[in-house]
């Protein structure tokens, strides 16, 4: 592809982006549904405008990886520790009811007992993605609700990882123990490494150049790719030491500074990822999985505030912080988006399957977030009373 159809394609993509979030913020919708939206008219399945499959591809491996180490600067490990106890339990016991859920969904619709276990692992997350940028900074740093927040979304996210490189070794011919053993091996040495990284190189470093910020942009984005190019070394994935690099920042006294900085690439790779899952929908498939997706979907956006909600109360929240805790929590993740086309590609999903998991994660996260912006604070509230950063 050259630059001139590829500066096209980014001209398309968020012209067209623009002009539905701007209809869908006089509608008082999300913008992220705009998003979404704009990726399923203008990719393969629409109107074809973008439909290059590989840059499409692309385009999703990279926000995929700039967003998860974006948001992995907000996890500061330290704030799970407080709330170990209470996140464990609330993990556990929601993961299992979610997990279960979704299995029996699958089955139900005729899905294969692999396809089913498959679905039912990507029920167990909720979204990083919304529960963080829909959260206002300051709740997110300073507040206990985003202590409980982070707390659990960081213990789902390492979950994930574990459900990733599970499929990873599965991907092999002849998946064995001794190949997942590997890859758990490589985990914490990728932590290992990262940290231990950050905490002697790379804090000196931006603690004595803090004040050019070319360089501390230009460091901390060599980071990312650094660690996640160290993570495919090490045979796990991109995405997962970009997280890890995200994590690691997280402990460095700067790190909110970074985040803050880093927002305007944020954004820009959130309208690619959400661009990415929109278009990579096969709208030929819609009568076939528009009802399942439809019941997952249903269900998980009930379920999961429901059963959060109940959790913290148990783990002695209070009833204002659970319930909108429980709603914040209430959708399926992007993590679930990355397990569908992974077990896709070394053949766990047909077609089918993955398209009805991937639609039924579209559907939470635009119902969620509608309900989200229009009932709490956050960023991109409709609502001038409720818009806060």
């Amino acid at each position: 592809m050259n630059s001139t159809s590829a500066a096209f394609l980014i001209f398309v993509i968020f012209a067209g982006a623009a002009v539905l979030a701007t209809l869908a913020l006089l509608a008082r919708q999300a913008m992220i549904v705009a998003y979404i939206v704009v990726g399923m008219l203008l990719g393969p399945s629409g109107l074809a405008v973008v439909n290059d499959a590989a840059w499409l591809q692309d385009i999703a491996d990279i926000g995929i990886l700039f967003l998860l180490y974006l948001l992995g600067l907000n996890m500061v490990p330290r704030q799970l520790l407080k709330m170990l106890r209470e996140a464990v339990v609330v993990v556990c016991l929601s993961s299992l009811v979610f997990f279960c859920s979704g299995v029996a969904v699958a089955l139900a619709y005729g899905f294969t007992p692999r396809e089913a276990l498959v679905i039912g692992a990507a029920m167990m997350f909720s979204s990083t993605i919304i529960g963080l940028k829909l959260l206002p900074t300051t709740t997110l740093h300073h507040q206990h609700i985003g202590q409980v927040l982070i707390s659990v979304l960081l213990l789902q996210d390492l979950l994930a990882i574990l459900v990733l490189l599970g499929l990873q070794a599965s991907a092999n011919s002849h998946p064995d123990a001794t190949t997942f053993s590997l890859q758990l091996l490589a985990l914490p040495v990728l932590i290992g490494v990262a940290y231990g990284l950050e905490r002697w190189v790379l804090e000196p470093l931006l603690a004595r150049f803090d004040q050019i910020q070319e360089y501390l942009f230009l460091v901390v984005i060599a980071w990312c790719l650094s660690i996640a190019e160290l993570a495919s070394r090490l045979g796990l994935s991109h995405e997962i030491g970009a997280f890890i690099a995200g994590v690691a920042l997280a402990n460095c006294p700067v790190s909110l500074f970074i985040a803050d900085s880093l927002r305007p690439l944020r954004d820009f790779f959130l309208i690619l990822f959400f661009f990415s899952v929109g278009a990579s929908l096969e709208l030929g498939l819609l009568a076939q999985t528009l009802l399942p997706a439809l019941t997952l979907a249903a269900l998980m956006l009930v379920a999961k505030p429901w059963v959060f909600q109940r959790l913290f109360v148990r783990e002695q929240e209070t009833p204002a912080l659970a319930r909108e805790a429980g709603v914040r929590l209430g959708q399926i993740s992007e993590f679930s988006l990355l397990i569908a086309v992974l077990a896709t590609q070394i053949g766990l999903l047909g077609s089918l399957a993955s398209n009805v998991l991937q639609l039924a994660v579209v559907l939470t996260l635009v119902a969620s977030s509608y309900f989200i912006v229009m009932r709490y604070p956050t960023p991109m509230a409709v609502r001038d009373d409720l818009r806060r950063d």
